[in-house]
């Protein structure tokens, strides 16, 4: 049960590490078509998008082949700041 639910918490990080440059295509990949939209400009927009697609898969898999998922995200989402400010108050 556990095994399955560590894959469940892996599956979703590694999910959230690879949404972020794809949401950063689709925004540039939108931005580029909405510019002057035409035929030409869409292929151009989803060719981002879809690079963004590629550039977070492979950086979701390189993260989990390095350590877990949920430990990447762990650490980045860490602040130092509040944890100083929290034992001051203390």
């Amino acid at each position: 049960m556990f095994k399955r639910l560590e894959q469940i918490f892996e599956a979703t990080g590694w999910l959230r590490i690879m949404m972020s440059p794809l949401l950063l295509g689709i925004i540039i990949g939108v931005l580029v078509y909405l510019s002057e939209p035409n035929a030409l400009r869409l292929v151009i927009g989803s060719t981002i998008a879809l690079i963004g697609l590629i550039i977070g898969i492979i950086w979701a898999n390189r993260v989990k082949k390095k350590q877990s998922t949920i430990s990447f995200l762990a650490r980045i989402m860490a602040n130092p700041e509040l944890e100083k400010n929290e034992t001051k108050q203390k």
